[in-house]
């Protein structure tokens, strides 16, 4: 439980005013990241079901990304940014490490932030009919997705960083039951379209955590984060364009 609560500290803006800190639970933490995506997946779904009985379904969306930004701190979307800014600067890898590093925003990062909340709307402002239970698997995958992210590339801040040590805590027991709970709860919420949303964001973050891997010699915080987000559009756009379909 100390590992759980460890995480959702880290993961949220819950309050866990019991939390005592040891590095032994942080380390193991990273075991109950999809249980925290739960817990956001809840949170939303409540937001966004008492949202559409006061106001339209554009204006119901944009209050529960409000709330998933909120919820979340942006810490997942600051290093979405992040990662943005580096990447998109062209530079030498050390380059785009310190430009990453930097606490200061750049043109790159903002059109990322921009296009990310717009579509992350919109696939929102969708979900008016009996299915807006799917927005539960959403943080939930994103959140088990990451762990491949963690357990098959190095981390690339060895001596610092949020990511320092959560490596060696993640069990394979964890992401195994992880995505078993994932897709059990996928095929009972929506079926093959949501199977297919699951599986489909699963590949588009290995292909992501593989491509910035390559360019930076593995992943640090902010490619974890950007992965998160990343994951989390693509189940929404799947999920989205299956029902439409």
């Amino acid at each position: 439980m100390s590992a759980l609560w460890h995480a959702i500290a880290f993961f949220t803006r819950i309050p866990v005013p019991w939390l005592k800190p040891s590095e032994t639970a942080w380390k193991k933490s990273v075991n109950c990241y999809p249980a925290v995506g739960i817990v956001i997946g809840l949170v939303l779904c409540g937001v966004h079901q008492a949202a559409l009985y006061l106001f339209s379904p554009l204006l119901a969306a944009v209050l529960t990304l409000v709330i998933w930004v909120y919820i979340t701190g942006g810490l997942h979307l600051d290093g979405w940014i992040d990662l943005a800014d580096g990447l998109g600067s062209s530079r030498p890898r050390e380059q785009v490490l310190a430009i990453m590093k930097d606490s200061r925003v750049g043109a790159m990062g903002v059109l990322a932030a921009i296009l990310l909340l717009l579509l992350k709307t919109a696939a929102l402002a969708e979900l008016t009919r009996p299915e807006w239970m799917l927005l539960l698997l959403v943080p939930f995958a994103a959140r088990t997705h990451v762990l491949l992210s963690i357990r098959f590339w190095p981390y690339i801040s060895a001596e610092k960083g949020i990511g320092k040590g959560i490596s060696e805590g993640l069990s394979l027991v964890s992401i195994w039951l992880g995505y078993v709970v994932l897709i059990v709860m996928g095929w009972l919420l929506g079926g093959w379209a949501a199977v297919t949303a699951i599986l489909v964001s699963m590949l588009v973050a290995l292909w992501f955590s593989r491509a910035v891997a390559g360019k930076l010699g593995g992943l640090n915080g902010d490619c974890y984060g950007a992965v998160i987000e990343s994951s989390e559009a693509v189940m929404l756009l799947v999920l989205i364009g299956s029902w439409w379909g």
